[in-house]
């Protein structure tokens, strides 16, 4: 079964209209750049989507779980279930870190974010990988029908997101080496 045109039609308006506004709200400068702090706008978006992300990791780790009994029952079958989850349940730390780092505003959250882009490919090579060789089943086998597909978009959103950040006047306002905790808040 492959894509029809209305399938490329909905992956255009959800890849693509978020990404026109994005540019756009991003080519118009602000009147007044330094009033860029703290989570407002599409960094209030991120944030929201970065609390969720761990959550959705675990979501997809317990909707397996019929999967990962099937998988019990084969030769190595435990291993390969215990090496998944072990391997999924580290990505979701690292998740929490990045979240913690952006709450609590500290400069590394930029670097961490894209980190966490850069892992989420490494996370799936290694569990495909990882399945494969346990279960000495071929690669194809592992990836077969639309397995490529969520893991694709989800990095190529993802990857705008580590551009948001990178070119964002409010997230280098906010991320700065104080952080939250080294801000000084005066009263008139």
């Amino acid at each position: 079964m492959g894509f029809s045109f209305w399938h490329w039609a909905i992956l255009f308006l959800l890849i693509g209209v978020p990404v026109f506004v994005a540019v756009q709200s991003a080519t118009k400068p602000s009147q007044n750049p330094a009033s860029l702090v703290g989570f407002g706008g599409w960094l209030m978006l991120l944030g929201i989507l970065q609390a969720f992300s761990p959550l959705r990791t675990l979501v997809s780790l317990g909707s397996s779980s019929e999967g990962y009994r099937q998988l019990m029952a084969l030769p190595n079958g435990t291993l390969a279930v215990y090496g998944e989850v072990a391997l999924l349940l580290a990505f979701v730390v690292f998740q929490v870190v990045v979240l913690v780092t952006m709450l609590r505003r500290s400069y590394r959250f930029k670097q961490l974010f894209l980190y966490q882009w850069f892992v989420m490919p490494i996370v799936f090579i290694l569990d495909t990988a990882w399945i494969s060789a346990v279960l000495g089943i071929p690669v194809s086998q592992v990836l077969a029908g639309n397995a490529l597909i969520a893991p694709i978009v989800s990095l190529a959103l993802t990857g705008i997101w580590v551009a948001y950040v990178y070119k964002s006047v409010r997230v280098k306002n906010t991320f700065t080496k104080t952080g939250a905790s080294g801000q000084v808040v005066s009263v008139p």
